[in-house]
């Protein structure tokens, strides 16, 4: 590296939440400190990044320093941070960008605990350090027993750390103090109008029933905190009745979860990778890892609960079982949802059911297929129009029905419509700046007056006007006469309004394992595999065709609490 001015410089980088900024101080000419100023990375995710990255500069005095797995997009805005902050010290910007390029060749960072042992030995091996994992490992750990959570990525969460941050709770506080009526037959009943009938419903019975009590679990054992009488009304639901965790997505709930386990004992290792089963008289006894170029066994005496979520990640399986959904389409996913479970348990005979029911989430990122958090003005209120500024289908219909109605629209996108009227309800581009700022940046968001805001997404303003008139007529009438549109229905009349444009990604697999009302995962034959558990989106036939918005932080927690019971009763 070229001779750097010794003093304190200051560098900007992009992030996957935005601008990363920080302080570099240089001694004798080399990098002695960086403290981080500002950002806006989802905690629990980010955090290795922030720990290893700064560290392996500092060390090597460089910016050639690998990616931390699954923290690739925070990995690399930190570095950029560094390296402009570099220029300003005299760095040699040609060189500088260089090592940013070669950096990406490297061999990611995979941070876990340092395994010494060839083999070790507990009561309970949990694969998948999301809800349902971590969700089991307290309730097993709570039973007495020793438990190991895997963890491939360098952080615990999964998709439930990024999600909505909404759980189905028939009856929770924030219903009761709005003095909703509902209750765990109409939940039921709903799941089963959008599952199409398909769902097994031996264990959606489970689901509605436990519901409420596993709410209350999470408050009183867990600690998780809900925001006070807020409700998300996700698609196909007759009430509101989502509860909202406190801060950002489910960082709360995650937060909460690992604080819990830990506190309990369990053993939570990051960066290892499980490979397949320990399998001795068709008894499963543990799973072989990896850690770097290491191989372990963990061994589980009273056995194995595979928490390892879906396969929107992995595009040949999704392939295999619906050919439509190919490269062409991105998901809402964290990287590591590869469908790594779904392949482990093939290979031990276990059944599977409806592989090929696959999910899109409607209001994503065009460009990335990141879930759109901002989007979710559309439970507030807002409404989607397509190029021609006209309406096309009911804004709270299912997934898969909205997901279908962008699909047919020109280019396969469409554009969600709202005004001040909706963004008080949640303040939601205030509480997602960073993903405005960043939708902004690729040309899908606008903010001002309808003409403005048409001209720039290259919609007719007048057709804009025409169905936003013909809208807040039925606003006023107090029905929605053109799409039957549930919830309340509030006015779009006052600027400055927002248009952004949205399309579907891959986001839920329903299919799965096939599992019996304990979480023991059946064979092929539909028999038990003997020390074999499952819970979360690895199992099937839960949802039918379709899971409705909500559900899945409702299925990860009560079955993954379950299946920590079940397997110790086993």
């Amino acid at each position: 590296m070229k001779k750097l001015n010794d003093g304190k410089f200051y560098g900007s980088g992009i992030g996957y939440g935005g601008d990363i900024k920080l302080s570099l101080d240089i001694k004798d000419g080399k990098i002695s400190k960086i403290d981080f100023l500002e950002h806006n990375e989802t905690p629990v995710i980010s955090d290795p990044a922030f720990d290893n990255v700064p560290s392996k500069i500092i060390e090597k005095n460089s910016i050639l320093v690998p990616n931390v797995s699954g923290c690739s997009v925070s990995s690399r805005g930190i570095r950029e941070a560094v390296k402009n902050a570099l220029v300003e010290a005299g760095g040699d910007i040609e060189t500088l960008e260089n090592e940013i390029l070669q950096s990406e060749n490297l061999e990611k960072i995979a941070v876990g605990k340092n395994i010494l042992k060839e083999k070790e030995e507990f009561d309970v091996v949990i694969v998948g350090a999301g809800g349902a994992g971590l969700a089991a490992s307290i309730s097993a750990a709570k039973k007495g027993a020793s438990v190991v959570v895997l963890e491939k990525t360098a952080a615990v969460g999964g998709n439930t750390l990024v999600s909505m941050g909404g759980v189905n709770i028939p009856g929770n506080a924030a219903q009761r103090l709005k003095k909703l009526n509902d209750s765990h037959e109409i939940y039921f009943n709903d799941a089963l109008t959008g599952g199409d009938g398909e769902n097994n419903q031996e264990l959606l019975k489970i689901l509605s029933e436990n519901a409420l009590p596993t709410y209350e679990w999470l408050k009183e054992e867990v600690g998780v905190k809900f925001k006070e009488g807020e409700l998300i009304h996700f698609g196909g639901h007759s009430v509101p009745r989502a509860a909202v965790f406190k801060g950002k997505y489910a960082v709360e709930l995650i937060t909460k979860l690992k604080k819990k386990a830990l506190s309990l004992g369990v053993d939570i290792r990051t960066g290892v990778k499980a490979e397949k089963f320990i399998v001795k008289d068709s008894r499963v006894e543990g799973i072989t890892a990896s850690i770097g170029g290491s191989k372990v066994n963990f061994m589980g005496s009273k056995g194995v609960i595979m928490t390892t979520g879906g396969f929107s990640g992995n595009i040949e399986m999704r392939k295999k079982y619906n050919p439509e959904l190919d490269e062409r389409y991105k998901t809402t996913n964290q990287s590591g949802i590869t469908g790594d479970g779904h392949v482990m348990c093939e290979e031990v005979q276990a059944g599977f059911v409806h592989m090929d029911y696959i999910q899109t989430f409607p209001i994503s990122n065009p460009r990335t297929g990141a879930l759109s958090h901002v989007g979710g003005s559309r439970f507030d209120g807002a409404i989607l129009i397509n190029k021609q500024g006209k309406r096309f289908v009911e804004e709270l219909e299912r997934r898969d029905v909205v997901s279908n109605g962008i699909l047919s629209q020109e280019g396969g996108v469409a554009y969600l419509l709202w005004g001040q009227e909706i963004e008080k309800v949640a303040n939601r581009t205030q509480s997602c700046k960073t993903e405005v700022a960043a939708l902004k940046r690729e040309n899908l968001f606008c903010q001002g007056d309808l003409k403005e805001c048409g001209d720039f997404m290259g919609i007719d303003t007048e057709a804009i006007v025409e169905t936003l008139e013909r809208y807040n007529g039925f606003v006023a009438s107090g029905k929605d006469e053109e799409f039957s549109r549930r919830g309340d229905l509030l006015p779009i009349q006052e600027g400055p309004y927002y248009i952004q444009a949205v399309a579907p990604a891959v986001h839920h697999t329903m299919g799965g394992v096939t599992v019996d009302d304990k979480n023991h995962v059946m064979d092929i034959e539909k028999r038990p595999i003997p020390g074999l558990f499952a819970a979360g989106e690895i199992v099937g036939g839960i949802h039918g065709t379709n899971r409705l918005g909500g559900n899945a932080i409702t299925d990860i927690l009560v079955f993954g609490k379950r299946a920590g019971e079940n397997i110790m009763n086993d």
